[in-house]
Formats: structure tokens, C-alpha cells, sequence
């Protein structure tokens, strides 16, 4: 794959991307707040979820299909429940709405779910993980509703598309040592991996994707050719994307906000449900801080198996990738490159 390394630091990827994003009509708050989502992702490691959205962003704001000045309302607010709207803004700028108010609710009452609806993409879920976990939140989110209009994942035993691929993202503090976050799908991969796979001429690891017949298949042709995702783990990994579906869309009653003309096929049926706990709601915050400690550091010095140099804890990864974009800069494949220059040079 061909790499462009951008000699400039997250902050200057995020001041490019929100000059890029005001251009395109979004208001300088709404901006902001993508803007820092998406270079965040890309100096974690996560250029999935980075930079390269930009251009799908400004093509569905020129659709009217985003609507980039929007503000997030709240639809249902009792002591522990709120439901936003997001009213077909970007995704992030509607998450973190729901992720302020539900932390609002938890240190009042313990614990609070906060639920999203009628909102554009939500980005990276292990941002809200993160954030959640450095104030001393347990953070659990679930994803439903992008399979209902087009569905691209396949349930358990079948090779139907009947599901979308339902991310899930959990985030625990820590005390001295680092909090532990993660974020996936639920499905085997991700669906811009195998976008990526396919556009650079590659193959996808084994068990990510079946072909129309439901033979296991590398190609990501096959996908594109009516095959389709696999959930992770096999059956247990089905009963886990059926929970998000069920707690991301099901309760949350997010079918009643489809507006045609808003939203993509994928966005158009999406909620979210974000579960807020205050880390002290059952034991005093030292018990729990001290007990992280100790089992991610005896996790951390446990002995690595072949093939392994060290054994890592959820979230890791990123942090370990952020402190590198800071000292080298954050790389960007040429194509991305080539299209935010485009970007920004037309806008």
C-alpha cells in the first residue's frame, strides 16, 4: 500500500479537516467536535474510522442527506433515561450529546442509559469509551439498525443477509494504570476493511466473509458479489450482535425516526444505547481503583505464548499509537491523501 506520511501533528490533521468540513456547511461547533473525532482515530491507529470518512460526509451533506448544522435535541429525559435525537447531524456531534447527558445522570443516580436516534455515522465507539473511562465511567455501548434496509451480515448457520454488522464498545477505568477500552463489530471484520481489502487489490483473513452459496471465502470480491459478513465467534458472537440489535434499535424504538431523504439505507434505521455507571456505585472508588490495578498489571506480566512479544490490554494499542503520531507525525495512505487535497482545493 502506498503511505504518505503527514510531517504535521493530530492537531494540524484536525484544523485541515474542520477547515474542510465548515466549507462544506457545517456549523464551526459541529465541526469541531468531528473534526478532533476523526484525527483522533487516525493518530490511534484507526485510520478505518479516521480522515477517509471526510469525503462520504461532504457527498451526503451535498445529498441532504446529513445535515451538517443541526443540533441534537432530547426527545424523552426522566432522572436515569434520555433519548436524543440527533435530528440527522453527524453522528459523533449526537453521541457525544447522549454521552454528556448520561454521565450527568450517573453521578446523580448511579447508573443511566442515554439512547441515540435520527443521527449520521457515530465514528470511533472506543472515543466514547475513552472519554467515559478517563472521568471514572463504566461506558457500555450497543449499535443496532444498520441491516435494516441493507442488511450485510449473515446470522449463525446461515448465509442470508438478514443483519448489519452491530459494533459494540465497552470502557473500565483504571486507577494508576490505564483504563482498558475496545470497540469492534460484531461481525468478523469490519465493513471498511473489507472495502479496503477490495480497493488495494487485497485479501481478507480467513472466517471474515462468506460468498453468495455461503462457502468461506478471502475475497473480498465475493462480498460485493453477494456474499456476506460472518459474525465473530461463531454462535456466540450471533447472540451478541442480536443483543445490540435488540438494545440499539429494538428498545430504543429507532424505526419511528426514519425520514426519508435522511440518513443513509445503513444510517436510516441506527440507534444507539450508551450505559453509564459510576465506578464507586457499589464499592468505595479505592477498592475499585486498587482492584483494576492489580488484575491489568497481572494480566499485562503474564507470559506471552509463540508469536507474541508481549501480552497487551484492550485499548493499548491506541494509546501506544497516539504517543508514536506525536513523536513521527500520522501516516495516510496517497488515495485518502489525494482525495482531502481534492477536498479541500473544490470546497
Amino acid at each position: 500500500m502506498s503511505v504518505r506520511q503527514i510531517p504535521t501533528s493530530s492537531s494540524e490533521l484536525e484544523a485541515l479537516s474542520e477547515r474542510i468540513l465548515i466549507r462544506a456547511g457545517a456549523s464551526p461547533s459541529n465541526a469541531a467536535v468531528v473534526a478532533h473525532h476523526l484525527a483522533l482515530a487516525n493518530a490511534s491507529g484507526m485510520a478505518s474510522h479516521g480522515v477517509q470518512h471526510l469525503s462520504g460526509y461532504v457527498r451526503d451533506i451535498q445529498a441532504g442527506l446529513l445535515q451538517p448544522k443541526a443540533v441534537p435535541s432530547v426527545r424523552y429525559l426522566d432522572t436515569s433515561a434520555i433519548l436524543i435525537d440527533g435530528n440527522w447531524t453527524f453522528g459523533q456531534v449526537a453521541g457525544m450529546e447522549a454521552l454528556s447527558k448520561a454521565i450527568e445522570a450517573a453521578e446523580a443516580a448511579g447508573i443511566a442509559a442515554s439512547g441515540v436516534v435520527a443521527c449520521h455515522h457515530l465514528g470511533r465507539l472506543g472515543h466514547y469509551a475513552e472519554i467515559a473511562a478517563a472521568r471514572g465511567y463504566v461506558l457500555l455501548v450497543w449499535v443496532g439498525g444498520q441491516g435494516e434496509e441493507e442488511p450485510h451480515a449473515a446470522p449463525h448457520g446461515g448465509r442470508s443477509r438478514v443483519i448489519g454488522t452491530n459494533p459494540i464498545a465497552f470502557g473500565f477505568p483504571g486507577g494508576q494504570e490505564n483504563a482498558v477500552t475496545y470497540d469492534f463489530a460484531t461481525t468478523a471484520t469490519a465493513g471498511t476493511k473489507i472495502l479496503n481489502a477490495r480497493d488495494r487489490g487485497g485479501n481478507l483473513p480467513v472466517g471474515c466473509i462468506i460468498d453468495r452459496e455461503g462457502h468461506p471465502s478471502t475475497d473480498p470480491a465475493d462480498f460485493f458479489a453477494g456474499g456476506a459478513h460472518v459474525p465473530f465467534g461463531g454462535h456466540k458472537g450471533y447472540a451478541i450482535a442480536l443483543s445490540a440489535e435488540w438494545l440499539g434499535r429494538i428498545l430504543l424504538g429507532a424505526d419511528r425516526f426514519t425520514v426519508a431523504g435522511r440518513g443513509t439505507p445503513i444510517l436510516r434505521h441506527q440507534g444507539a444505547l450508551f450505559v453509564v455507571i459510576r465506578a464507586n456505585l457499589f464499592a468505595p472508588l479505592e477498592m475499585v481503583s486498587d482492584a483494576s490495578d492489580a488484575t491489568y498489571e497481572r494480566i499485562r506480566n503474564s507470559l506471552p505464548r509463540p508469536g507474541f512479544d508481549e501480552v497487551l490490554l484492550p485499548g493499548q494499542p491506541e494509546t501506544r499509537a497516539r504517543s508514536l503520531s506525536d513523536e513521527k507525525g500520522i501516516e495516510i495512505d496517497a488515495e485518502t491523501w489525494a482525495e482531502i487535497a481534492r477536498l479541500e482545493e473544490t470546497l
